[in-house]
């Protein structure tokens, strides 16, 4: 047993080190299925609202809305509700548990998605749009709180990247599937649309069975009086894992001394927050707003660019959407790796500066009339490559830069606070952008975006953590450690 009570209310515990020194396994894979596949649904359920925007908007859709109203004002009203959830649920994910909120918010998510396929009047739409937001904002929190929690130091990178990067394995599947929603051969106008929700529905109940399956945070635990529990998890771990290796496992070698509390206050975590880590605050702000602002601000209307300016049918707008899906997956799975080798620093701020400075490049050729619908596509694919590994290092870098207590709420702070100023802003901006059918107003949307990812970048390589292969509570020491160290 590898924890140790010297005094009521503190233990001396190596869970952490046990943690950290584990071997990819299988059971590791469990994880990354069982949490990371939600955003495979979120990603899902934003492309197709994008792509039926058109469809939306015609006589005998069952709704009488616009397309600007469902690019603009129901995609906001989804951004807010994200951003008021990942607030209200990340308080709750460090104060009552990771597993607790991640099956609830979950839950949340999927009622609302179901309600949303019976939608029968605009304010329905709209209502459950923003509560689908409420649900998956909560699942931003306690799902990267619980994977960088779980999975070993030398993997964290590149696990949470792909996993936060698998969104756009839902957008592929989202653009393809919105192709047979929008096809009146196969069905009417009002019922396609509201299937490709109830699939939706039907992969998270599924999800949601696999969930069960995943522990607690053994460190969550340990913080929170229940050291026992948090051993008899890491225990079952690791004989699970020496059963699939066949070989005994390493000593881990290091401890830590908890001083355990039921709960931290608002107040502290805005002391150490904003005071003690201010440095690192700006870092997340900063990375969170510039690709907030890119991804919500234009992938949101893009489906409106191809049929407005090169005339491309409403029903093949996802096919071009899946090509640059995968473009943006392909990202964090090939230059995952490097943000466990190279290091973060190099890469967040390589990842950021190169996907913006693309982007001016393609807003030039757009504005020169140089660019079809094809070659408009082949370089946006080319520019999310580089920007989606970048977006999916600003949610590592918040949950792994923080104090262990203050995780999943830091994690919900600057997602909101960036996605409110990037997320509500840019959809309703460039709705009315591209609603305007003048190239260079389109133009100027695409500059917005693209400096503001190089201006996150230039942050990122001056303040980025050197964070690659290093413990948790190394990177920053708990507030209950018997001596915290300095930032």
């Amino acid at each position: 047993m590898s924890v140790t009570a010297p005094r009521p209310g503190t233990v001396t515990t190596a869970i952490p080190a046990r943690l950290d020194r584990l071997p990819w396994s299988r059971w590791h894979w469990t994880i990354v299925f069982g949490l990371g596949t939600v955003w495979i649904l979120d990603g899902l359920e934003v492309t197709v609202v994008g792509n039926i925007a058109g469809r939306l908007s015609e006589p005998g859709s069952g709704l009488p809305i616009s397309s600007g109203q469902v690019t603009g004002v129901a995609a906001a009203l989804y951004v807010a509700g994200a951003c008021s959830g990942a607030l209200f649920w990340g308080r709750l994910t460090d104060r009552y548990g990771r597993k607790n909120l991640f099956m609830i918010t979950l839950a949340v998510y999927l009622g609302a998605t179901a309600l949303t396929a019976v939608s029968f009047s605009t304010w329905w739409f709209f209502l459950f749009r923003f509560f689908t937001g409420f649900g998956i904002g909560g699942e931003y929190a306690a799902i990267n709180s619980a994977i960088d929690e779980l999975i070993p130091a030398n993997y964290r990178g590149r696990v949470d990247l792909v996993i936060n990067g698998s969104f756009w394995l839902g957008a592929v599947g989202g653009s393809l599937l919105s192709i047979l929603a929008l096809n009146t051969d196969f069905l009417p106008k009002d019922v396609g649309w509201r299937l490709t929700f109830a699939l939706g529905v039907v992969l998270g109940l599924v999800i949601l069975l696999v969930r069960r399956h995943v522990p607690e945070s053994p460190r969550w635990l340990l913080i929170h009086g229940r050291e026992r529990e948090a051993e008899e998890v890491v225990t079952d771990i690791e004989q699970k894992i020496e059963t699939q290796t066949g070989e005994p496992l390493p000593r881990a070698d290091r401890e830590i001394t908890i001083h355990q509390r039921e709960s931290i206050g608002f107040g502290e975590i805005a002391r150490t927050v904003f005071g003690r880590y201010r440095r690192r605050a700006v870092l997340g702000f900063s990375l969170f707003i510039g690709q907030a602002f890119l991804y919500n601000a234009i992938t949101f209307g893009f489906g409106a660019i191809l049929t407005k300016f090169f005339d491309v049918p409403t029903g093949r707008t996802g096919y071009y959407f899946a090509v640059i899906a995968v473009g943006n997956f392909l990202g964090p799975l090939v230059l995952g790796k490097l943000f466990d080798t190279v290091g973060r620093r190099v890469m967040i701020s390589s990842t950021y500066l190169l996907s913006g400075l693309l982007l001016f490049g393609t807003a030039w050729l757009f504005g020169r009339g140089s660019l079809s619908a094809d070659t408009l596509t082949a370089c946006w694919c080319v520019v999310l490559f580089f920007a989606s590994a970048g977006a999916s290092s600003a949610y590592l870098t918040v949950s792994e830069i923080f104090p262990m207590e203050t995780r999943a709420m830091s994690i919900a702070f600057f997602y909101a606070l960036g996605t409110a100023a990037g997320g509500i802003s840019g959809p309703l901006l460039f709705a009315d952008l591209t609603n305007t059918g003048r190239v260079g107003d389109t133009v100027l949307a695409f500059q917005i975006g693209a400096g503001l990812m190089c201006a996150a970048g230039l942050v990122a390589a001056l303040l980025a953590v050197k964070a690659e292969r290093r413990s948790l509570e190394d990177i920053a020491t708990p507030l209950t450690a018997a001596a915290p160290a300095a930032p």
